[in-house]
């Protein structure tokens, strides 16, 4: 691989010198693009780990975390107590005290809850949820996105590099690659995949699995309510997970047929502390 990259850069820098100023100028953009694809392609594991925890950090710092004793923390360690790793990836948990309804999971194992997700979850729905997250990082696909997101938006103009190492990212490439993760999606297979994982994931911890069936009706249900206006944040949070009504079924249907009984959708009980709109407590 590194010998043809090497003689295609050679061939191409030979070249330069007996064409006339323009057609040099478009070799160069040329032998330039090459080069970036050069340096996208060594974009290593260790790197990519690197990147994670920057973004993961840029996230914590950028959004308000439950502390210890808070109550959606208390009930968030309580729910995932025992979930230390996947596929041998250790897990970590935190909550975000925001508006938005949301769950995500990184490739390093970061598990980042939205504590309005938690507000209108049952424990086992809410344990449904993460479980599906879970799944994205154990096939690999939270790491996928990641990779894609990077060279589209932060590395869009290749790795650089420092003493031979990746170098840091600015605050306005994590930015740009938040953003770039925040419309991004998975497909349909990739959810669905999920969506049997965490079905496994809950039958695995004791829990009836018809809870991931309920948790998309809770999603459901705020996507109707919202009215789903055209480029309002609700569409682009529910773009992420098409197909709700098929999965919906999808996973009622295999609960049936397990001889699980639906239970009754509730609500849990709220902690008293309420969220202003920009995530803040009042």
């Amino acid at each position: 691989m590194k010998k043809v990259v090497l003689r295609l850069l050679i061939a191409a820098c030979c070249m330069v010198s007996s064409m006339p100023v323009m057609a040099q100028f478009n070799l160069k953009k040329a032998v330039s693009g090459a080069a970036k694809a050069v340096k996208a392609a060594t974009l290593t594991d260790a790197d990519m780990a690197n990147y994670v925890r920057e973004y993961v950090a840029w996230m914590d710092k950028h959004n308000q975390v439950c502390p210890e004793k808070n109550p959606y923390t208390v009930r968030l360690k309580r729910l995932t107590a025992g979930l230390t790793n996947v596929e041998g990836i250790p897990l970590n948990f935190k909550v975000y005290y925001v508006t938005d309804v949301n769950a995500f999971a990184c490739a390093d194992g970061s598990v980042r809850v939205f504590s309005s997700l938690m507000d209108i979850m049952t424990d086992e729905e809410l344990l449904g949820v993460i479980g599906h997250e879970i799944g994205h990082v154990a096939h690999k696909d939270s790491k996928d996105a990641f990779r894609t997101a990077l060279l589209t938006s932060a590395l869009k103009d290749g790795v650089s590099s420092t003493n031979g190492k990746a170098a840091a990212l600015t605050d306005s490439q994590l930015g740009d690659l938040g953003e770039t993760l925040l419309n991004a999606s998975y497909s349909r297979k990739q959810e669905s995949s999920a969506d049997s994982y965490g079905y496994e994931f809950l039958k695995k911890n004791g829990k009836n699995p018809w809870a991931i069936a309920l948790s998309f009706e809770k999603l459901k249900k705020l996507e109707e309510d919202a009215g789903y206006q055209k480029d309002s944040k609700w569409k682009r949070m529910f773009s992420s997970h098409p197909d709700l009504d098929k999965r919906i079924k999808t996973m009622s249907e295999r609960a049936k047929k397990d001889g699980f009984e639906r239970p009754e959708n509730k609500m849990p009980e709220k902690p008293a502390a309420k969220k202003t709109a920009k995530g803040k407590k009042k």
